[in-house]
């Protein structure tokens, strides 16, 4: 089978790889900080401020971030991300691996990761179409979000085996390392330099005009509805450290296991994920099927009763949230112009990553009080009920087609 267009372009393929690298130090991190902080109190609640810090973060910052990917080199500002970040997680290593660390320690590491990923975020989400030619997009993203989700596949498995190996410190060191290798990456990527259109404008100017394009445009307004739906009410990964050791009793080792599987999941279905975006004119409607489908699994995951049926529901998890979740971004990319794409992109990760964020902190207070399984097994009917009511009536995220016709490849600069 040949080769997708998207990997004969050398820029990207650079690209892909050092993000791949950059995303398994990231979501071994994240593993590593909620079971830190749960064996660090022993509270699902305290865990959830994990999910906390991320939400004030990517809320606060997250316009901010997007005008500065609009107004400068965004491969810089993609490096200079990465390079704050790199300096958090090597000062969690040191407190960690000393034996200092406390559990507000970790929180606020959170908040800071979080805080530099909302410079980088946009940033990184708007290279992508000065890296390919338009037509070359859903291609691209359809790669991505696999490769994202190998991350998250690998990423709390090393976590699982380097905290039973030496503790949280070790994957902290780790990511230190990968963060460097994304920084060395970036700087032999050639991409297209951003034209600026019209006079510059103040700062809070262009986030207005942002927020006023996203506001006049129901496609990325609707989608960012329907992915909050899935991300805050259904919000597993905070539940997957009370889950393993308190309901699977499978120790640090199967939290590892369970974290990556929904991963490993979206890896199985990479083929059929990128067929549907190649080609297929019922996107929407494919959308719609698969975050109905993912709060099925997000209820199965929560009643099983053993781990080898929580590995299954977890598998098709991942499967369904891969297929949503590419076609939401790539119709979010597609239907934004290069110029203000930092700025959409950065209010549309208010929903993509601030609502799993917000959802941490939501589903871990009421898992609380009611326990894990059924925080998780009622916040499934969140995006079951949601995708219902988008197919009841014709929208335009149901009537969603996502062709487009291939375009000339632009020139490198």
């Amino acid at each position: 089978m040949a080769l997708p267009d998207v990997l004969r372009n050398r820029d990207f393929d650079l690209y892909w790889s050092g993000v791949v690298l950059s995303q398994i130090g990231t979501r071994g991190t994240v593993a590593a900080n909620l079971y830190h902080v749960y064996d660090l109190t022993g509270s699902i609640a305290y865990t959830g401020l994990v999910g906390l810090g991320q939400a004030v973060a990517l809320l606060l910052l997250s316009p901010l971030g997007g005008a500065l990917a609009d107004r400068y080199d965004r491969r810089r500002l993609l490096q200079a991300a990465q390079g704050v970040s790199l300096v958090v997680a090597l000062a969690l290593a040191v407190l960690t691996l000393s034996g200092r660390i406390e559990a507000w320690q970790v929180i606020v590491s959170v908040l800071l990761t979080t805080a530099a990923a909302t410079f980088d975020q946009p940033a990184r989400q708007a290279l992508i179409p000065a890296l390919v030619p338009r037509h070359q997009i859903g291609q691209a993203i359809a790669l991505l979000n696999p490769s994202r989700e190998l991350a998250i596949l690998l990423g709390p498995l090393i976590a699982g085996l380097l905290i039973a190996l030496g503790g949280p410190g070790l994957m902290y060191a780790l990511d230190v390392l990968t963060y460097a290798a994304l920084i060395v990456v970036l700087g032999f990527v050639r991409v297209n330099k951003l034209v600026p259109t019209g006079p510059p404008r103040s700062v809070v100017a262009s986030i207005a005009e942002g927020a006023k394009y996203v506001a006049h445009r129901p496609l990325i307004y609707k989608l960012m509805a329907l992915d909050l739906s899935a991300t805050i009410f259904s919000a597993y990964r905070v539940l997957l450290p009370a889950l393993a050791a308190d309901v699977l009793d499978v120790g640090p080792t199967g939290y590892g296991i369970l974290s990556g599987t929904p991963s490993a999941g979206a890896l199985l279905a990479t083929y059929s994920v990128f067929r549907v975006v190649e080609g297929s004119r019922r996107q929407g409607k494919v959308l719609l099927a698969a975050t109905f489908l993912y709060g099925i699994s997000a209820i199965a995951l929560a009643q099983a009763p053993v781990f080898p049926l929580a590995v299954g529901a977890a598998l098709l998890l991942g499967g369904f949230d891969a297929m949503a979740t590419t076609i939401r971004h790539a119709a979010v990319q597609i239907d934004t112009p290069d110029e203000i794409r930092g700025r959409v992109t950065a209010f549309y990760q208010m929903s993509s990553r601030g609502g799993p964020a917000v959802g941490d902190a939501v589903v871990g207070v009421f898992a609380g009080v009611v326990g894990p399984v059924v925080a998780l097994t009622l916040g499934g009917l969140g995006p079951l009920l949601v995708a219902v009511g988008f197919w009841a009536r014709p929208n335009v995220v149901r009537d969603y087609v996502g062709v487009i016709e291939p375009e000339e490849t632009p020139t490198r600069q």
